[in-house]
């Protein structure tokens, strides 16, 4: 299914890397990787995974891989590419600099090819800088924060915090946010994935105004009436969630019960490579599982446009664009 008219807004660089793309860096970096078979099985995840912990093994090959400028300026431009193709009209991608660093890169040179890469395509795109919940990279999460004020508005357009967030709890990090905040940096927030309602309150309360997934908050009527009464955007990432066990199938997803309570939702990805997914093919899930009308459909599209941080200018083509599309 083509996707006229929708946004992904929540969409891993490195674990959107296809099976085109990473023989393409492998070959221009003389890295041996192989057959295919047995190429896809590092790349995708088991149906049968056990939990988010887990689902990031799958995120240790495609790292080994971006590793130089040239790689991840390639990276990015096919990414838009293979969008493009999909019949996207315009994404959010984003990526950690600080885990591109292992071959002597600074988070300043990452940023740089990946905004040359970003150049290098016709798509409309942006992208998003993610610190690392970690317990040992403070100064490297700080860094991200600074790099994402240096190169806003010049491709990047706003910061993340991504990671295993049961391990190490949205609370721990206040300061980037805190600092985030002082330079005029805005943010979305993983939370309310592999944590409870309380990892959410916890983005609230540092300012967001995106979720990145957010599930967990269906759990708790004072979250939802919350979310809803101060227009919170969640990215939710469905077949990711699956494969997480956060909900056994996607019949147990609360899509429909979120648009219920008025929060404002968007469709989007997470990893197509990892979870084996397009947005077309998760629009697809849903719409068979929750009889979304394109009316609904057309909505969620206006979500992303509305949460989205490009500028006013991109956003009203957007809309317009999605108007033709519907």
């Amino acid at each position: 299914m083509k996707t006229p008219g929708l946004i992904d807004l929540h969409l891993h660089l490195d674990g959107s890397l296809s099976v085109k793309s990473v023989k393409e860096l492998a070959a221009m970096q003389n890295i041996e990787i192989p057959e295919e078979a047995e190429l896809i099985k590092q790349l995708r995840v088991n149906e049968d995974c056990k939990d988010l912990t887990e689902y990031l093994e799958k995120f240790a090959f495609p790292g080994m891989l971006l590793q130089t400028k040239e790689a991840i300026a390639l990276s990015v431009y096919n990414l838009q590419e293979e969008l493009k193709e999909q019949g996207l009209i315009y994404a959010e991608i984003r990526f950690a600099p600080q885990l591109h660093t292992h071959k002597g890169l600074s988070q300043r040179e990452i940023v740089e090819a990946a905004i040359e890469g970003l150049n290098r395509s016709d798509f409309c795109a942006n992208l998003i800088l993610c610190c690392m919940r970690g317990s040992d990279n403070h100064e490297e999460n700080l860094e991200t924060v600074r790099m994402a004020k240096e190169y806003l508005g010049k491709g990047v357009c706003c910061l993340d915090i991504a990671g295993a967030e049961a391990l190490f709890p949205t609370e721990d990090f206040e300061d980037l946010f805190t600092l985030a905040k002082e330079l005029g940096v805005p943010y979305t927030i993983h939370a309310g994935e592999a944590d409870g309602p309380k990892s959410v309150y916890k983005a609230l309360e540092y300012g967001t105004k995106r979720i990145g997934h957010g599930v967990h908050s269906i759990e708790d009527e004072n979250l939802l009436k919350k979310l809803a009464d101060e227009g919170i955007t969640l990215e939710l990432c469905p077949t990711s969630n699956l494969h997480t066990c956060i909900f056994e199938k996607i019949e147990d997803y609360p899509i429909r019960k979120f648009m219920e309570k008025d929060v404002k939702v968007t469709v989007n990805t997470d990893n197509m490579t990892v979870s084996n997914v397009t947005l077309g093919s998760e629009f697809e899930k849903l719409i068979a599982a929750f009889d979304l009308t394109d009316e609904e459909v057309k909505d969620i599209a206006r979500n992303s446009v509305n949460a989205c941080f490009a500028t006013a200018e991109i956003k009203a083509a957007l809309l317009e664009k999605i108007e033709k599309a519907f």
